[in-house]
């Protein structure tokens, strides 16, 4: 029988070459904010390895106080000019790359230094802060602070736009808008983030408002070749609502992004591991993502990302449950997961934890781009 997972499928105006995408990791090896050669080592050892799309590590719009301070930006011509070096080494393999475009809202910190180098403060929905944190890098490893209430969404949208402007200078097939993860268009959609009381926040539709319009903002930029990633069962960085508020709010927002024409949408099922716990309770929403919003997108490609091995990606996409599926863990510790899955050998490299965010001292490769590929 022929596999399902290795067949072609047209997203937007490209066609992968198979329906096993790379999910967007950070890593902590750029430049400081740069991308450089190693990562396009990395990067390019991927497609070689049979991934059909894949996502950028998130990558920042503007500058900001992340705890992941060597993650990379598009907001410059230097970064432009870097990312152009991988997408093209990707583009050589047939393979397609999307980057994800990412703003960090309430989780980044005012003492970092690119936000210190930004000049402002770090802005959120509300003034509420998260619990947790930890930014290593500064002394005293400070947790989340209290973040200052963003006076006017629009000029977020204007950034992320501006950086879906630069993607598309850069070579980039598309751009995914990371919604997912705790992250700022995760906090406007969260109630327990967002208690504005103006046209961002209240109501379901006043809270999905951020992300639909930054969404039709990406769309006058990229057509159709735009995505987006959500998480509605996630707690990580301290989200999470009740379940039918979860079901009520997600349910509008996959109904109106239904509408807009996008490449696909990407739904991360519920991980006991991504899920903090605060005063003896996991943060997150549990339900089965997939089961509740699949109806929902009767017409946008779905990707299922989050624990799918290669077996449970052959059913969702045979079943029609899904389009394709997206690894993450997987790619991590192998450069070959599409070859490997496609011979029928074994996905069995143990990750190393200790090098996920910035290798050794000395040796920025090692846990990166050192992962043996099957012979």
């Amino acid at each position: 029988m022929p596999s399902a997972l290795f067949t072609p499928l047209k997203l937007g105006s490209v066609t992968i070459p198979n329906r096993l995408g790379m999910s967007a990791l950070t890593r902590n090896r750029s430049s400081a904010t740069v991308p450089n050669d190693l990562m396009k080592e990395y990067y390019n050892q991927r497609a070689a390895g049979g991934a059909g799309l894949i996502v950028t590590e998130g990558t920042l719009i503007t500058r900001q106080g992340t705890e992941w301070p060597d993650a990379p930006g598009i907001w410059d011509k230097v970064q432009i000019d870097e990312w152009k070096k991988i997408t093209d080494a990707v583009h050589a393999h047939g393979s397609k790359i999307y980057t994800q475009l990412w703003h960090l809202g309430r989780v980044s910190h005012p003492q970092a230094p690119e936000q210190i180098a930004a000049g402002v403060p770090v802005y959120a929905p509300s003034a509420i802060s998260a619990r947790g944190g930890k930014f290593r890098f500064i002394e005293g490893a400070p947790g989340y602070v209290t973040p200052t209430e963003l006076p006017d969404p629009t000029t977020i949208i204007a950034q992320f736009k501006q950086a879906a402007v630069n993607a598309k200078e850069a070579g980039f097939d598309g751009v995914e808008l990371h919604g997912a993860n705790g992250y700022l268009v995760h906090q406007f959609l969260d109630s327990t983030a967002n208690q504005r009381t103006d046209k961002w926040g209240g109501s379901v539709e006043n809270r999905a408002r951020f992300a639909l319009e930054t969404l039709k903002a990406l769309i006058e930029v990229y057509g159709p070749d735009v995505s987006i990633k959500l998480s509605p069962a996630g707690g990580y960085n301290d989200m999470g609502m009740p379940l039918q508020e979860t079901i009520d709010t997600y349910g509008y927002l996959l109904r109106e992004a239904n509408k807009l024409g996008l490449s696909y949408i990407t739904l991360v099922r519920y991980s006991a591991w991504l899920d903090p716990e605060y005063d003896g309770k996991k943060r997150g929403t549990v339900h089965d993502v997939i089961e509740t919003f699949h109806s929902y997108l009767a017409d946008t490609p779905l990707f299922v990302n989050s624990g799918v091995t290669p077996e449970e990606a052959e059913e969702l996409i045979g079943s029609g449950k899904a389009a394709g599926v997206f690894m993450g863990m997987n790619w991590l510790a192998h450069p070959d997961v599409g070859k490997r899955i496609q011979a029928g050998k074994a996905l069995d490299n143990q990750p190393d934890f200790t090098t996920l965010y910035g290798g050794v001292e000395g040796n920025p490769g090692a846990g990166y781009t050192d992962y043996k590929a099957a012979v």
